[in-house]
């Protein structure tokens, strides 16, 4: 057994004896909430949608790995986010396209340790000189989490 399978195992244990008891009970509660008596459209809708969606929201306590909020990815999306205005220049399907394959391969730099721009860099000097290579087995080496990388694309 892999060492990072019994963080996750034990993670997931807490989580039972910890927080199961609680999340059971928060949807006991809305269960027993009549909705006709809550005033607020609002509320009602935070209700419903917790209740429609239980198996989801309680995925967190069968699998350790899962975290148990989104922080990291609002994260990530959050400078996309900042530069939405920047997107409605993207006026073609194509645009859009590259653009979100640039956004994935910049994200992904950073999740990795990466420098962004030195790592671009890195990819595309190399892909320049394999253009007209049937073989794209040197695309391993070029992958994010790849050891193979030079050590200026790695955040200092």
């Amino acid at each position: 057994m892999l060492p990072h399978k019994n963080i996750h195992e034990e993670r997931c244990t807490k989580r039972k004896l910890m927080i199961q008891p609680l999340v059971e009970a928060y949807f006991s509660w809305l269960k027993n909430i009549p909705l006709e008596s809550v005033a607020s459209t609002k509320t009602k809708s935070g209700i419903q949608y917790s209740l429609n969606h239980q198996t989801a929201l309680c995925v967190f306590l069968e699998d350790g790995e899962v975290p148990l909020d989104n922080n990291a990815t609002e994260g990530s999306l959050r400078s996309f986010c900042l530069h939405k205005h920047t997107w409605k220049l993207i006026d073609t399907v194509d645009g859009a396209k590259s653009s979100a394959i640039i956004y994935s391969i910049v994200e992904t730099a950073k999740a990795n340790h990466l420098n962004p721009f030195r790592y671009l860099e890195h990819l595309l000097d190399t892909l320049k000189d394999h253009q007209d290579d049937t073989d794209r087995s040197f695309i391993d080496d070029l992958l994010p989490w790849s050891p193979k990388l030079p050590g200026i694309c790695r955040v200092q």
